[in-house]
């Protein structure tokens, strides 16, 4: 099912539910990126255990394209995770963030930690970043310093291919007749081939935030990418230690962006925490209950 979620004067996100059993799971994606690049192989395999939810950000996909006129930061985004999951009256749900995603999973962990049921985070690192871990690849660089260069629609789908395999990393055999269905998938759904990069240009959590993750009490999962070209190792692991208990997991091959090879393993390792918080979640809320806390 699909619906717009108003967030704002103006500002509509699309949203889309896939019906499952068992609590919901809200899809966070990553910088400049429509909630379609989810795998449907992926969505498949955590709709079997789950309510999953996913949406498009603000300035992606078929949501409202205004930043020019309505700047935002990335804890506003945050934010419009929360009016998601109150448009389809969830009151407490998992959560899966990737990259920019990862970051608003940080920040729901920090800001609205009754609304989480658990949290797993890849493709990120510390909230406010580490300029002593190692930095993107360069050839990934020269690529985004080209993302408002005018292009035509078969120049820019052929642009977005080429910046796919380079996020996809080297870890699995890139499958370039996919990666041009998606991207063309992507467009279609956006229904223009505009660019989007509004994230670049949106405020940015400071480190100052990254000690609150010593506070951190919901069950997290980091997932480290071996292959990441965007972040590499070791910087799953310096958020995995910044958060008290947080579980790391690697993913063998798995890169930046989420090939459909890795949707099995990956949702595995997301239902195998997502099934060990249920238990945590249900002790939280019997003590919240107890000490007289309202609870939904």
């Amino acid at each position: 099912m699909e619906r717009l979620v108003d967030v704002a004067p103006g500002v509509r996100l699309w949203a889309e539910d896939v019906a499952g059993p068992g609590e919901p799971l809200l899809l966070v994606m990553d910088a400049d990126a429509s909630g379609r690049y989810w795998p449907d192989a992926l969505v498949a395999r955590l709709a079997e255990r789950h309510h999953v939810i996913l949406y498009d950000h603000r300035d992606t996909g078929r949501s409202t394209w205004a930043f020019d006129d309505q700047p935002y930061s990335v804890g506003d985004l945050a934010v419009d995770a929360v009016m998601v999951l109150d448009a389809f009256a969830v009151s407490r749900a998992h959560v899966v963030g990737t990259g920019m995603g990862g970051e608003i999973a940080q920040l729901l962990l920090l800001d609205h930690p009754d609304r989480l049921l658990s949290a797993t985070v890849l493709g990120s690192t510390v909230l406010g970043g580490n300029t002593a871990l190692p930095g993107p690849d360069p050839a990934l660089v020269r690529m985004w310093a080209e993302v408002d260069d005018p292009r035509d629609d078969r120049a820019e789908l052929a642009w977005r291919v080429t910046h796919r395999e380079l996020l996809c990393g080297p870890g699995v055999p890139f499958d370039l007749l996919a990666a041009r269905a998606l991207e063309q998938r992507v467009i279609d759904h956006t229904g223009h081939h505009l660019p989007p990069s509004a994230h670049v240009h949106a405020e940015r959590t400071g480190p100052e935030r990254a000690a609150e993750l010593a506070t951190v009490a919901i069950p997290t999962l980091v997932v480290e990418a071996p292959d990441d070209p965007v972040l590499p190792p070791p910087h799953a692991e310096h958020l995995a230690r910044a958060i008290p208990g947080a579980r790391l997991v690697r993913v063998p091959g798995m890169g930046h962006a989420i090939t459909p090879d890795l949707a099995a393993p990956l949702a595995a390792t997301v239902l195998d925490h997502t099934t060990a918080a249920r238990g945590v979640g249900q002790r939280v809320a019997q003590r919240e209950r107890c000490s007289g806390r309202q609870v939904p």
